[in-house]
């Protein structure tokens, strides 16, 4: 067989796909990044057509050429709180804003294979935005996202996910000097809201495109 281990990760991800579904989400299936892209712009935007967009952090939405592609566009009007001539108390405004949004775009920490979305945030307007606000939600997920369940989703996060992050922002935090999380006091702690979105109310507000690559943190 060529290629076992994709073979493999595409048995797992139609599994999740049929989980994700009978959660109240919307679930696509995307073969690589690019792709993933491709059915985000083919297929889910020209459904929702909306005039607003935005995002929170996610290393998986600049893998898959969409954050270039969306601000390039024209078709909406952008909010983006990555953009380096803001002052931090801009940026901060518009995470707010970007909470009312017609679509916004964000990864997830975790996927468990029940199908339940898992994530912890430093300011929460992620977390926020996945739970309730904005119209539609994207969500774009690597396979090394999945997790058998709820236990390894959060320890995946405070192991992995949590203490990469702070290396990649260049936080002062214990985590990125040890590699592991310290449950410090720093004030520069990204480990401040968690989520657990079990169920999708309402029904298909949330989209998530798996992916079978491994992608983002």
């Amino acid at each position: 067989m060529d290629k076992p281990i994709d073979a493999y990760w595409e048995i797992a991800l139609r599994e999740l796909k049929l989980q994700l579904a009978g959660n109240g989400f919307d679930a696509y299936l995307a073969e690589s990044a690019a792709a993933a892209g491709d059915v985000v712009l083919g297929e889910i935007l020209p459904a929702l057509a909306p005039k607003t967009v935005s995002w929170g952090g996610s290393a998986t939405l600049v893998a898959t050429g969409l954050y270039e592609r969306l601000t390039a566009s024209g078709d909406f009007a952008v909010m983006d709180p990555w953009d380096k001539s803001l002052s931090a108390d801009e940026k901060y405004e518009l995470r707010r804003r970007a909470l009312l949004v017609d679509c916004y775009f964000t990864g997830t920490n975790a996927v468990t294979a029940e199908g339940c979305l898992v994530n912890l945030d430093m300011y929460g307007n992620r977390c926020g935005a996945i739970t309730f606000g904005p119209k539609n939600v994207i969500v774009l997920v690597g396979r090394n996202k999945l997790v058998p369940d709820l236990e390894r989703a959060m320890n995946r996060i405070k192991e992995y996910s949590a203490p990469v992050n702070a290396m990649r922002l260049d936080m002062k935090t214990p985590c990125a000097k040890t590699g592991y999380c310290m449950d410090c006091d720093s004030p520069q702690r990204i480990c401040n809201v968690w989520t657990i979105t079990e169920k999708c109310l309402p029904k298909g507000r949330i989209k998530v495109v798996l992916i079978n690559e491994d992608l983002g943190l």
